[in-house]
């Protein structure tokens, strides 16, 4: 920890010096306000002990100046003053001031107030790491509604490998192959990237979260980071929205160009978590509940949404499901129980 101690009093900054020596921490000085603002935008301390009355720019200059720029402006500042005044200690909370002490002062008191100065100073930069991965890690792949809860509770996120039950959404553009052996590049990249719009703001509108993004196919999650009890609902529902959605979308096209969705969903357990080499990770889903809902997707053809029999037991009565009886799964000895969703139950 490093703290700026300010005062143009040679004493009375070698006693100020002497205390703060004695917590163990780094100390770094200035004669004048002119002097205390320069250290401060150059070795952003992590506490400012600052003098009010000081040659140049006084204790309050230097304290809106730092409090008016960003890079400084959460440097926590004790104020230590001969100033006992009312109206002076009220100047100087209400430029940002954190505490306020009058000379003379108890070394005890001081040493005190600069511990729980420091202490807060630790907490708040740890919160603001973890709110900053919580930001790096999901704002290109959840609503902003969703950053903004992780942001209000990081408590809530658990970054590392954890085990739960989630609803995994594969979806991919039928026919995209057939379209990129005849597409000019450039064009085909357009196209996609439109239908991977449309995608991803259906997932974010039901809460989802966007895994990644694999050729012509998307893959999400639901019930992480954030838990949902409705998760497997809002899956499905994603899933019908966009093919719903599909043929007024499709208008924008020339008939060579117009694809159709393809869905698996699973629900199951899947460790989710930052997944990666040190430097470079992503958040998402691993295991076989992941498996089986691109195995799902692979079989789906003609525009189909196929779902699994665990995804269909936490379904309300509100979708018309076709069963398919049990599917051939690649890699599995068992058949998988499958249906096709075609659609909302209407009520009157």
């Amino acid at each position: 920890m490093l703290v700026l101690v300010a005062d143009d009093i040679a004493d009375s900054r070698q006693l100020l010096v002497d205390i703060v020596s004695s917590m163990g921490v780094d100390i770094v000085q200035a004669a004048n306000g002119n002097e205390a603002l320069q250290l401060a935008r150059e070795r952003l301390p992590d506490l400012i002990l600052l003098d009010v009355n000081m040659p140049g720019l006084s204790g309050f200059e230097v304290l809106s100046f730092l409090k008016a720029e960003s890079e400084t402006a959460s440097i926590p500042v004790l104020m230590l003053t001969a100033l006992a005044d009312i109206d002076s200690r009220v100047q100087g909370l209400k430029l940002g001031a954190d505490d306020y002490l009058t000379k003379p002062y108890s070394p005890r008191e001081l040493m005190e107030r600069i511990r729980t100065r420091l202490r807060n100073k630790q907490e708040t930069d740890e919160l603001r790491a973890v709110q900053q991965v919580i930001r790096n890690t999901f704002e290109r792949f959840v609503s902003p509604a969703v950053v903004e809860q992780l942001l209000r509770n990081p408590k809530q996120v658990q970054l590392g490998g954890t085990l739960q039950e989630v609803t995994v959404l594969f979806i991919d553009l039928e026919g995209f192959t057939s379209i990129s052996e005849r597409a000019d590049p450039e064009e085909l990249l357009a196209i996609l990237n439109t239908y991977h719009t449309m995608i991803v703001n259906a997932i974010r509108e039901h809460g989802g979260t966007v895994d990644k993004f694999l050729g012509d196919g998307v893959m999400a999650l639901y019930n992480t980071p954030l838990q949902q009890a409705d998760h497997a609902l809002r899956a499905i529902q994603t899933a019908l929205d966009l093919n719903d959605g599909l043929t007024e979308f499709n208008q924008q096209f020339t008939a060579d160009f117009r694809m159709r969705f393809n869905a698996g969903i699973h629900t199951g357990k899947a460790v989710v978590g930052n997944v990666g080499a040190p430097d470079l990770m992503n958040y998402t889903a691993v295991g076989d509940t992941v498996n089986l809902a691109a195995r799902l997707q692979q079989i789906a053809s003609g525009g189909r949404i196929l779902t699994s029999q665990a995804t269909k037991d936490l379904l309300p009565d509100l979708f018309k499901l076709t069963t398919l009886g049990e599917l051939k799964i690649k890699g599995r000895a068992e058949g998988v129980m499958a249906y096709e969703v075609i659609g909302q139950i209407q009520t009157t």
